[in-house]
């Protein structure tokens, strides 16, 4: 524990809903849910208006459209949420050369590390300043906590939400944690509070009166003597720089139960492939490989096996992983398929089986082709699979060659709705395409501060005059300007 709070907890305000709000000037000061958009989808962020309705993170999205039809749901833009986290990671990295990301928008930083002095007036003042830089740099908000320990300043950081800033100041620590709920803790989640309130206690002072030996008794001795602490104030963890990663995974959970075997095994080959470009970006290979299978009932079960060295070698993770599915019984369906890899390295073994299999695989996708183009009609099937229309999902960029930059409002019934605006013009026009218009195209993000003609963008106004506005009974989707599409 320190003598000054010096140890800086930073969290962006409801990150990828504030980012798209900042993105889609028609959104400000509205609702907006991130996340899966389909039936088995799940809320990842939600905007403060949204939250006013009840709507939370990890919550069913279904849930959430019943609490708050009106919102906009968007499919998520990690491109964007990475590009902003970077430059976020950049000022905090500027203070002090020991910061600790938690996640894309979440990190502790050290400020003694960086020379900051051990004094609430110097710290608070580097506080200050940080939400100003980030504000400047991303039009983003961040709450900061500033406290003499990591558990406190993230508690501080939480009570100062949003857009604020609060010091816990050493000595205090009891007085304050009182009252809160024991969910407040770190590591007291829904069964430890439930065995807590079966014992009577209910809030932090609560825990502390009990005792160390009593909560041994109730949680063990690892859990009942670090919450005795916590509770306490007590919290010496240090903050690292580096958080070494166990495992890389990916997963994804389907609209539709898949029952199909051909599917289910294409499905995993491809999370295969996903999982591998984490691992590379990472620099990183590991030596286990596990899959996960979450079956229509939900029961959800994993399977892994260790391979004699670390890889990053595709071939030889996809195969494990189509190997690990044969042990798997997916006939009842599949809602959710993942796979990882575990027992991370910094090295890759070689290994020549990879190779052997590369080559196998190489050669069944070259027979494949030459049977596909050998049977009637396979040349013309392939030429269908390629002009098959895209799928246009709510929120995403998109550029038209006569409009400019605009994002996807909604879509069904072969028609895609497009909102063109950008984040540094007034709230846009409506218009509705056929989705496979070929003056519509996916676009990139654009940067959320800066933007505008001064930088090179196009000055092309986001409303356009009337001059260039569609003649009388044109289709403009103006009828469905302020819904968003859940199609």
């Amino acid at each position: 524990m320190r003598p000054a709070p010096t140890i800086l907890h930073l969290d962006m305000d409801a990150f990828f809903a504030a980012a798209e709000q900042a993105a889609k000037p028609s959104l400000r000061g509205k609702p907006v849910v991130v996340g899966g958009i389909g039936v088995r989808g799940v809320v990842s962020t939600a905007s403060y208006e949204a939250r006013v309705f009840g709507v939370r993170s990890a919550m069913p999205t279904a849930q959430a459209r019943r609490l708050c039809p009106n919102a906009a749901y968007l499919t998520p833009r990690f491109s964007l949420y990475r590009q902003v986290s970077e430059t976020v990671m950049e000022l905090l990295h500027a203070l002090s050369p020991l910061v600790e990301p938690l996640s894309l928008d979440e990190a502790f930083v050290d400020l003694e590390a960086g020379g900051v002095p051990p004094r609430t007036a110097a710290a608070r003042a580097v506080g200050e300043r940080l939400r100003r830089e980030i504000r400047a740099a991303t039009g983003l908000t961040g709450s900061v906590g500033l406290a003499g320990a990591k558990m406190l300043a993230k508690i501080a950081s939480e009570t100062a939400k949003p857009n604020g800033l609060v010091v816990i100041e050493p000595g205090t620590e009891r007085e304050l944690l009182g009252p809160m709920t024991v969910r407040t803790l770190p590591g007291v989640g829904p069964a430890t509070a439930e065995t807590l309130r079966r014992a009577g206690i209910h809030t932090v002072a609560e825990t502390a009166e009990a005792g160390e030996a009593e909560l041994v008794r109730l949680l063990g001795r690892a859990h009942g003597a670090g919450l005795y602490a916590m509770a306490l104030g007590r919290d010496d963890r240090p903050v690292v720089a580096e958080r070494d990663a166990k495992s890389i995974s990916v997963e994804d959970t389907f609209e539709v139960d898949l029952t199909d075997r051909t599917r289910v095994r294409s499905e995993v080959l491809r999370l295969a492939d996903r999982c591998v470009q984490r691992l590379r970006a990472a620099g990183r290979s590991g030596r286990t490989v596990v899959i996960k299978v979450r079956n229509y009932d939900f029961s959800t079960l994993t399977r892994s096996e260790t391979l004699r060295g670390p890889t990053d070698d595709p071939a030889v993770i996809r195969e494990a992983a189509v190997r690990l599915l044969e042990l798997v019984d997916t006939t009842g369906g599949v809602r959710l398929l993942g796979v990882g890899v575990s027992g991370l390295a910094d090295f890759t073994q070689e290994d020549l089986f990879a190779q052997f299999a590369t080559e196998r695989e190489a050669q069944e996708a070259e027979q494949a082709a030459r049977a596909a183009a050998e049977q009637p009609g396979g040349a013309v099937a392939s030429e269908a699979e390629e002009e098959r229309p895209r799928r246009w999902h709510p929120g995403l960029d998109v550029v038209h060659d006569e409009y400019g930059a605009g994002w996807v409002q909604g879509s069904g019934v072969g028609r895609v709705t497009v909102r063109f605006e950008t984040p540094w013009s007034a709230p846009g026009r409506v218009r509705t395409f056929a989705v496979e218009d070929p003056a519509l195209r996916p676009g990139e993000p654009l940067p959320l501060v800066g933007g505008g003609p001064a930088d090179g963008q196009s000055s092309e106004p986001a409303i356009l005059p009337k001059s260039l506005s569609p003649e009388p009974g044109e289709d403009t989707g103006s009828d469905v300007g302020e819904e968003i599409s859940s199609r």
